[in-house]
């Protein structure tokens, strides 16, 4: 009997044994498996929340559209019939037939004492200039001073009141995708607002026509007579005046362009301070580069504006630059193209300083720069320079300006070569390049040239 009971209480602590073993051992972790394995099915698949730690820019434009709209005015000019027409056909008119001609467009007014900035073709040839304010004010304007190159005009009217008006950004400091308002006076809609972005930044519209463009291109609608309106950033700064379009029908398609606030603020400061535009020259020659190019001058360079040539005596010259050298910036702005180059070159006076970085054969240097004033102009074809202390005593005179450069076919079959003065023109004695704007290259009658030997030549302009 007790060997009986031995045999069980054995064989019952055996099995206890056996099943705590296999509970601890065996059991357990299966079950945890199965718990993870269900666990991570019913666990979604992205749990944890990104916070950003940059806010997205405002898109509440109503703040920046308060202060533009009151600011922008609706520009008409009227001009007479005889100043639309060529003046070949002028002779075959009387005056008093030629019918008058209306245009219209938009300006800014940026000052309260009534400065109103707008494009040059929107007043050019005008016999007469009115603006509307967005109150329905009405005023005669005067032409205060224009630009033609960069299609920019300052305006003046006289109000009692101190006007409300824009102040001016930096469009330097404006971004790709930064959204920005056009304001101006499209199919004589007044003080109309659109919105967009910028889309691009120093854009040449037309690399072939020798002019320095750079454009700030935006999608915000403008159409006709929204010429001379304000792009403005979402604090209601002046970054750019509405300039032009790029359209096959005429109207717009997505592509609107505008000068930039830090050229056309330059452009208004030289304007009332000497009644011209001063533009400094930094006195190098070259091309933008990209692959083709950089296959062409042996550099491994893709970007940056590779010097072909300086001129003798001017700031980068004087500053060590040479042929063969790339500029990469110029303070800190990043230079792929001319159009960064010529753009931001002429927000500067001459006299200013630049920081010019600079590649020679791998190594990136930094130079100051003095720009000068330019020094040449270009007229009927001609390149013009006014004369040198040298070139007086070599041909003996102190009057005229000197053909450095002649690309007039016309001219050169005629003799007329590099290295002539021309001392006249419609028998108006030319002296300086300022002399050259007084002149309607439409009205020319003859220029009288002088040749390196001393002999005079009259042309007539009859061709």
């Amino acid at each position: 009997m007790k060997s009986f009971i031995k045999t069980v209480t054995i064989a019952l602590g055996s099995a206890v044994f056996t099943i705590f073993i296999y509970d601890v051992y065996f059991n357990a972790p299966f079950i945890i498996e199965k718990e993870q394995n269900l666990s991570k099915k019913i666990l979604p698949t992205n749990y944890t929340l990104t916070k950003g730690t940059v806010a997205a820019e405002l898109t509440d434009f109503t703040i920046a559209a308060e202060k533009t709209v009151n600011a922008v005015v609706h520009v008409k000019n009227t001009s007479s019939g005889e100043n639309n027409l060529p003046s070949f056909y002028r002779y075959f008119y009387d005056k008093e037939d030629l019918p008058e001609r209306i245009g219209t467009g938009s300006g800014v007014i940026i000052s309260p004492n009534g400065y109103i900035i707008t494009n040059n073709h929107v007043i050019e040839n005008n016999t007469e200039i009115e603006i509307t304010t967005n109150e329905n004010k009405i005023y005669k304007a005067q032409v205060v001073g224009t630009d033609p190159d960069s299609d920019i005009a300052v305006l003046k009217i006289n109000a009692k009141e101190k006007l409300p008006y824009v102040f001016f950004g930096n469009s330097d400091t404006t971004k790709i995708g930064e959204w920005v308002l056009a304001v101006g006076n499209p199919f004589n809609l007044n003080s109309t607002v659109t919105a967009g972005i910028i889309s691009a930044k120093s854009r040449d519209l037309n690399t072939q026509d020798g002019k320095n463009e750079w454009y700030i291109q935006t999608d915000a609608a403008v159409n006709k007579g929204n010429s001379g309106g304000a792009l403005v950033n979402t604090r209601g700064e002046l970054i750019g005046i509405n300039t032009a379009i790029t359209s096959i029908s005429g109207g717009f398609v997505g592509y609107s362009f505008a000068v930039p606030s830090n050229v056309v603020r330059k452009i208004f400061g030289d304007i009332l301070e000497f009644g011209n535009v001063q533009r400094g020259l930094l006195g190098v020659m070259g091309q933008a580069l990209n692959s083709d190019l950089a296959t062409r001058f042996d550099v491994l360079e893709t970007e940056g504006f590779y010097i072909t040539n300086l001129e003798e005596g001017l700031g980068a010259d004087l500053a060590g630059l040479k042929p063969n050298d790339i500029i990469k910036s110029v303070d800190g702005i990043a230079i792929n193209k001319f159009a960064d180059l010529s753009g931001y070159l002429a927000s500067k006076r001459p006299g200013e300083k630049v920081n010019i970085k600079y590649n020679r054969a791998g190594k990136e240097t930094t130079v100051s720069v003095r720009l000068e004033k330019i020094n040449r102009a270009s007229f009927f074809l001609m390149e013009l320079r006014e004369l040198s202390s040298e070139q007086k005593k070599d041909f003996e005179t102190d009057q005229g300006l000197y053909i450095s450069n002649m690309n007039n076919r016309w001219l050169y079959q005629k003799g007329i070569d590099n290295g002539f003065l021309i001392l006249e023109i419609n028998d108006q004695q030319v002296n300086k390049l300022e002399d050259l704007k007084k002149i309607n290259i439409d009205n020319l009658d003859s220029i009288l040239f002088l040749n390196p030997s001393g002999e005079e030549l009259k042309i007539p302009m009859h061709y």
